[in-house]
């Protein structure tokens, strides 16, 4: 990879201590992870230029922070506070796509794995809704954001609470920010909320929900995938890509009506964790380099095929460009207008 001081990309999100059981490989025991990490290697893969914008407990390891800087990014928007803070998640894939984030010792047991000491005393988050108007710890706030991280010309934000996603969008738009991308949380993708989402749409380049999120949104209104993308365009947003994991990716392009399918790249495999993420940060290089939609579906989809053929996110680093070039070609022969 080659670094840059230039701040082109901005990346808000979480960073986490990952404890991961893939499908038939061997356990991952306490590693770097997050959505902010996965979405940053998903970007690095096709450029440079990368800040990082989280928030981390004083318990979250030093070294790890110095390591994710020895990438090449910029880790001045990683706010460190003075509380200690859980940043522990656990991961049991049942198979190659079903994941369960439940009791770990029932998957250490199963797995007939000594349970980890790292994971003593973790409880998975609750299934809750979002909050409108409290914020959680690891809410970002305008304070977080360097003044610098503003001379980004594109950004994404991570899932991360509704308060998050709120606040966010105008403040980058003050800065030279020309696009804005965003994955939302589960804790947010409910009827609920959709009465607030041309508040938080409008102005967003592009929206990239998984297809189980657009999906909870609109339950019981509809489950058309292509009904679904128009109504959030409606909202105010260019670009709606719905992701849909190991079928690829629906881009509907509002400004001219236009929709493709884009299938996933058939690699191998291994450990799907910070899939998504990944597809999310190779879209924005994608589409910060083309500002075409279906260039960055492609660039995203390709960001993704890499990911989940390893359990750890840093082998992306190492990728030939030359290796990435060519599943992008071969992809772009097998995408489907409709």
């Amino acid at each position: 990879m080659i670094t840059s001081s230039v701040n082109r990309y901005l990346i808000a999100g979480s960073l986490k201590q990952e404890t991961i059981l893939p499908f038939k490989h061997s356990p991952i025991i306490n590693q770097p992870g997050g959505n902010l990490l996965y979405a940053a290697v998903g970007v690095s893969l096709w450029d440079s230029g990368v800040s990082l914008l989280s928030r981390v407990g004083r318990n979250f390891p030093q070294e790890w922070l110095v390591q994710l800087s020895s990438y090449g990014w910029d880790l001045a928007g990683v706010k460190r506070l003075s509380e200690e803070l859980d940043h522990r998640s656990f991961y049991c894939y049942e198979d190659l796509e079903t994941i369960s984030t439940a009791n770990p010792i029932d998957g250490f047991t199963a797995a007939a794995i000594p349970f980890p000491k790292e994971l003593i005393g973790y409880h998975p988050p609750p299934d809750t809704i979002d909050s409108r108007v409290h914020p959680t710890p690891f809410s970002l706030k305008a304070s977080d954001i360097p003044a610098d991280y503003l001379d980004a010309t594109a950004a994404h934000l991570c899932p991360l609470d509704f308060l998050s996603h709120t606040l966010l969008p105008p403040i980058l738009r003050h800065g030279h920010l020309s696009t804005i991308t965003m994955e939302p949380a589960s804790g947010y993708m409910h009827p609920t909320f959709l009465d607030s989402l041309p508040g938080l749409l409008g102005g967003i380049s592009a929206f990239l929900p998984t297809e189980n999120n657009a999906l909870s949104l609109y339950q019981a209104r509809s489950t058309d995938l292509l009904e679904i993308s128009e109504s959030l365009a409606a909202a105010g947003c260019e670009i709606i890509v719905i992701q849909r994991g190991n079928r690829g990716c629906l881009v509907y392009d509002h400004r001219n009506h236009t929709r493709w399918i884009v299938p996933a790249y058939p690699s191998q495999l291994v450990d799907p964790t910070g899939a998504n993420d990944s597809f999310c940060g190779g879209f924005l290089a994608g589409y910060r380099q083309t500002y075409d939609p279906l260039e960055a579906a492609l660039h995203a989809t390709i960001s993704r095929s890499f990911c989940v053929e390893s359990s750890n996110p840093k082998h992306m680093l190492d990728v030939m460009p030359r290796l990435a070039q060519a599943r992008l070609e071969s992809l772009r022969n097998l995408v489907r207008k409709i």
